[in-house]
């Protein structure tokens, strides 16, 4: 196990009603701050209301931005940053998914940076300064809510960048499981599949002896395997929808990474598909994570055979040690597709063509190779791209 300081400094507000608490939370740190959040849907389900009266009843003033899309975009961070510096704004409120939370990640990047905020999202430029941000959850995936992460999709060029910070690490996130009951099928899946992927960029290590984050993170893999099923079954089902919501944070509050060497080529191999083709982030990783399986499970046979027979239950007594590793790729698979997801890239609506395959491979390594667990270069990733066909 490697050496580790773990320190995660997001407040976590959890449970029916603690919505009401969001102008408490926000009154801690500024009396002005910049509302964002998505496409609407706050507005539709009723969640708006109960977080501009409990804003209203703080004397919190605030100035609105909604509009934020899925893989979030450049354009929206640039107006915030306008509207944060023309309204003297000190703080970002999140109402939403990772989309709206990533955005508001990158807007504090941004107002007290004198260049462009992309610097930080296409170099290693250090963030030196940031508003603080809050949040309030409405979408269990991204894990955003608690992490030093934000991902970012530059419309020229179709480029999807992160950059990671403690100075962005969210405040306080108030998550309560009832805001999730009005989220399609497809939505809680992709969700799934995302949370799943921040799990397994940490599982797959070649770290000895981190046995303990290993039993944490099969856990956290079996806790959404039971539970997105029933969520989807039974949407308004307070348990699976808070045991989702709750995993999520955990799968990406960076507890799981301790005292191991993580990966996240999988995830890096998915930003070029969704940034030039504008796939659903979890959606993209529940095609692009297996086939990564495929081509690198040789490299250590018993770990993947460890994911099949403590996540998946497979027998180890009825196969090979090779035959149970891939027996457990098999059966993340098999959970995708239950839950409605593609497993290919024919499965898209979108066809791929193997010039745009290539591309995206160039992409995605032209800062070099991609991947702890093993290093993968621009061929590599082709043929992991063809592997997802």
């Amino acid at each position: 196990m490697q050496n580790f300081t773990f320190q995660n400094g997001t407040e976590i507000v959890f449970g029916k009603g603690v919505e009401e608490k969001t102008g408490e939370k926000v009154k801690e740190f500024s009396d002005r701050t910049l509302f964002l959040y998505g496409q609407g849907s706050i507005k539709k389900y009723g969640i708006y209301e109960g977080v501009v009266s409990s804003l209203e009843d703080s004397g919190i003033e605030t100035v609105e931005l909604g509009g934020v899309q899925p893989n979030p975009r450049l354009g929206l961070v640039k107006k915030g940053i306008d509207l944060c510096e023309s309204n003297d704004l000190d703080f970002i409120l999140a109402v939403g998914g990772g989309s709206v939370i990533d955005t508001a990640k990158a807007i504090a990047i941004g107002v007290p940076y004198e260049g462009d905020v992309w610097d930080f999202y296409e170099s290693d430029k250090t963030v030196e300064k940031a508003l603080p941000v809050g949040t309030v959850l409405t979408i269990p995936a991204a894990g955003s809510e608690s992490s030093s992460g934000s991902v970012i999709t530059k419309e020229e060029g179709g480029y999807k960048r992160d950059v990671g910070s403690e100075k962005i690490r969210p405040k306080f996130a108030i998550m309560n499981p009832e805001f999730t009951y009005t989220l399609p099928d497809f939505q809680t899946a992709a969700g799934a599949a995302d949370i799943m992927s921040h799990v397994m960029e940490r599982y797959f290590t070649n770290e000895p002896d981190v046995d303990f984050t290993d039993r944490l993170s099969e856990a956290t893999l079996k806790t959404i395997v039971e539970n997105t099923p029933k969520a989807i079954e039974h949407p308004e089902s307070y348990g699976p929808r808070s045991q989702i919501m709750w995993a999520s944070t955990v799968a990406h509050n960076d507890l799981l990474g301790t005292g191991r060497e993580e990966d996240w080529a999988s995830h890096k191999i998915e930003h070029e598909l969704s940034g030039m083709f504008d796939v659903t982030h979890g959606a993209g990783l529940a095609i692009t994570f297996p086939a990564w399986m495929k081509y690198n499970y040789q490299k250590n046979v018993e770990r993947f055979a460890q994911f099949a027979v403590r996540v998946w239950n497979v027998d180890p007594d009825f196969f090979s040690l090779e035959e149970t590793a891939l027996q457990g790729i098999h059966e993340l698979e098999e959970f995708y597709k239950s839950i409605g997801l593609p497993t290919r890239l024919e499965d898209l609506e979108e066809e791929i063509s193997e010039e745009e395959m290539k591309e995206m491979a160039a992409k995605c390594t032209e800062d070099g190779p991609v991947g702890n667990f093993v290093e993968l270069n621009e061929t590599d990733v082709l043929k992991i791209y063809k592997l997802a066909q």
